[in-house]
């Protein structure tokens, strides 16, 4: 790894602090991550120039992770990218192929838990003009904070058949036969546990309610699947409340405050104290069984503003929404903890390698996890001007293929002439 001349960032106290000249590791990516690479830094290096007159610029450092990796270290995650990562705190990455058989079973997942990232940050917006599926995407501005770190990507699991799986069987039926009783199937059943913890748990839904304040939004919704997983989907959403009324009981009204005052004064009382309280500016806590709301992000996505939510449920109910206003292709994430500073943006799409090499892929996911980036270090200005970009390449109808083909007059442009369209309309 060759550290280009620049400074590192840091933190103090949970600010982070970040230089003119921050280093930042980068993984380009596999498949198309290259040519999708290429574009988006330009975009980036562009914004930050016409933000800051040349007085600020980052130095970019290559670290490598996936197919790139393997071809020249024989190893997909090689010790000195994880320690970049850990060293400057703040990156970005392209695509990365999961390996096939056995070892890590993803290297995102694997990032996200050698770092503990417990956020996983998706915002989804619409920008005009994108095709969509839905009658009204402009009614889609959510912002998702995905537990990273737990549930059942904790990847503790038996496999069918193995020594492993029949021990924990065994261990299971003589200390829990109650519970082991349920199991319909037990010798051809393979095993998953799924830990969900009160500090996993509140950790999350604190910065999510934190998000909600500093960027003054209206509502943080709970999801989960409490009425059937009680001891950890239903403690989650217990936990969430609990958190609420005592960290942040001057800045929230709480459905379970509404539900108090209810039973103790009747339902027109309770409206009423919800109504006065969310008049005066406090963030409203509520929650939503995660099927139903898989429902109302469709039928009522204006009801949805800061979702926190487990791993699975997040997995699930982000790419849904990314659907709702134009697919992952566009799609930005950012996985970060809040306490230690680390953070690492990425696409969220896969490496699509029939495109590898061919110039045609949006690089519209790199570029916006970029733009959460800079916002992430404090550099608004930049930011701003990628929106700006985004918004006026799309609005001219100059898209790649994916866009153009949906998009009636779009004129199909290649992934390199996307990146030049976004700063040209900075």
């Amino acid at each position: 790894m060759k550290v280009p001349k620049g400074d590192k960032i840091t933190i103090t106290n949970g600010k982070l602090h970040v230089p003119d000249h921050p280093i930042v590791p980068f993984i380009e990516g596999d498949g198309t991550g290259p040519d999708i690479w290429r574009s988006a830094v330009r975009v980036l290096d562009a914004a930050v120039e016409k933000a800051y007159g040349g007085k600020r610029k980052i130095a970019w450092v290559e670290v490598f992770a996936g197919e790139k990796a393997f071809k020249q270290f024989n190893n997909w995650l090689p010790d000195e990218t994880v320690e970049a990562f850990k060293d400057f705190l703040v990156g970005i990455k392209g695509p990365l192929t999961t390996p096939i058989g056995g070892g890590i079973r993803s290297l995102n997942v694997a990032l996200r838990q050698m770092l503990d990232l417990y956020v996983c940050l998706r915002p989804v917006r619409w920008f005009k003009g994108v095709p969509s599926p839905v009658k009204h995407p402009e009614k889609v501005e959510m912002v998702i904070f995905r537990e990273n770190t737990e549930d059942i990507y904790a990847g503790i699991e038996f496999e069918q058949g193995t020594e492993a799986n029949n021990k924990f069987i065994k261990l299971f039926k003589e200390n829990f036969p109650k519970e082991f009783s349920k199991i319909r199937f037990p010798e051809s059943t393979g095993i998953g546990i799924k830990p969900v913890s009160r500090d996993g748990s509140q950790r999350l839904i604190r910065s999510a309610i934190e998000y909600a304040i500093t960027n003054k939004r209206k509502s943080v919704t709970l999801v989960h699947k409490g009425n059937i997983m009680k001891y950890t989907e239903g403690a989650f959403r217990i936990w969430g409340y609990e958190l609420a009324e005592k960290e942040f009981g001057a800045q929230t009204y709480t459905w379970e405050q509404w539900e108090r005052t209810k039973k103790a004064k009747g339902e027109d009382a309770a409206n009423q104290e919800q109504k006065a309280a969310l008049a005066s500016g406090k963030i409203l806590i509520k929650d939503a069984i995660a099927d139903i709301t898989l429902q109302q992000v469709l039928t009522r996505p204006e009801e949805f503003d800061v979702i926190a939510t487990l791993n699975l449920n997040g997995d699930y109910l982000s790419d849904a929404l990314a659907a709702q206003v134009g697919g992952i292709g566009i799609a930005p994430g950012g996985n970060i903890n809040y306490l230690s500073g680390h953070a690492i943006f990425e696409a969220t799409h896969g490496t699509a390698p029939k495109y590898a090499d061919l110039d045609r892929v949006n690089p519209g996911s790199v570029v916006l996890s970029g733009e959460m980036m800079l916002r992430y270090m404090g550099w608004i200005e930049a930011a701003d001007l990628i929106i700006k970009g985004m918004d006026g390449a799309i609005g001219a109808k100059q898209v790649t293929y994916d866009f153009a083909r949906q998009m009636e007059g779009g004129k199909e442009i290649k992934c390199s002439e996307f990146g030049t369209a976004l700063i040209a309309h900075m």
